[in-house]
């Protein structure tokens, strides 16, 4: 229940894009006015009609970690969704967190600090 409640949360916002990534591809989808919801053990972000929607299936996310990283002018801010071998299963990057002149949106940089609060920095499933 809380890998729906924390993924509900993160598609509520605009300009989160979820990267789903593979040895030899990667996929991406925003959420802006993407619909959630579960099935059994699959949870489905967006619509089965629309061309791009993903599943994830919730036995095999175990943990959820809050990622600012450092990058040579600036930061960027995520939520990785971990498997048992602790690998990236799932990531939702916060996007359009700086405006034109490179200075940190600061009511944007809240909403995520709110959702890091809200469930702490590491969490186990």
């Amino acid at each position: 229940m809380l890998l729906l409640e924390i993924l509900s949360d993160l598609v509520k916002i605009d300009d989160i894009l979820f990267i789903v990534k593979s040895s030899s591809s990667t996929s991406e989808i925003k959420s802006n006015s993407l619909s959630i919801k579960q099935r059994e053990n699959w949870i489905t972000i967006g619509d089965n009609n629309d061309p791009a929607h993903l599943h994830v299936n919730s036995n095999l996310i175990k943990a959820i970690e809050f990622i600012q990283e450092k990058k040579s002018e600036r930061t960027s801010f995520s939520v990785r969704f971990l498997d048992s071998n602790g690998d990236r299963t799932l990531v939702a990057f916060f996007t359009k967190m700086y405006d034109e002149m490179s200075h940190l949106d600061l009511p944007r940089k809240k909403i995520y600090d709110e959702l890091c609060l809200k469930y702490g920095s590491i969490k186990k499933i």
